[in-house]
């Protein structure tokens, strides 16, 4: 009795934490699609500093021994982690003047989650 009621309550945390990853990837391509119309605006500054956060957060967490996703699913993820900074960095130096790809990719990582 106990284990299904700890089970159940676990399950429960992991949805609540999926859901707060979804909405704060909708945070941050909201934030982007806004800073899309002008790549020099402070809302693209502000988008790339929330993305690069929100990044770096999902990446500490999927390399903490905690994290209870498989190994596999975990490396795929931080790869993508990995892409996603770089490409923040280009739009930074000016190599790339879009967020579409990143844009893509999180609303792509958005749906797994919900």
């Amino acid at each position: 009795m106990y284990q299904k009621a700890y089970k159940d309550i676990a399950l429960d945390d992991f949805s609540a934490e999926r859901a707060n990853e979804a909405m704060a990837i909708d945070q941050a391509i909201a934030m982007m699609k806004e800073g899309q119309e002008d790549m020099s605006s402070v809302e693209a500054v502000k988008a790339l500093h929330f993305t690069r956060r929100l990044w770096l957060y999902f990446l500490d967490d999927l390399s903490a021994p905690e994290n209870a996703l498989p190994d596999t699913l975990k490396a795929h993820l931080i790869s993508i982690g990995i892409w996603g900074l770089k490409e923040l960095e280009r739009i930074e130096r000016k190599e790339h003047d879009s967020f579409s790809d990143l844009i893509h990719v999180m609303e792509l990582i958005r749906e797994g989650l919900r």
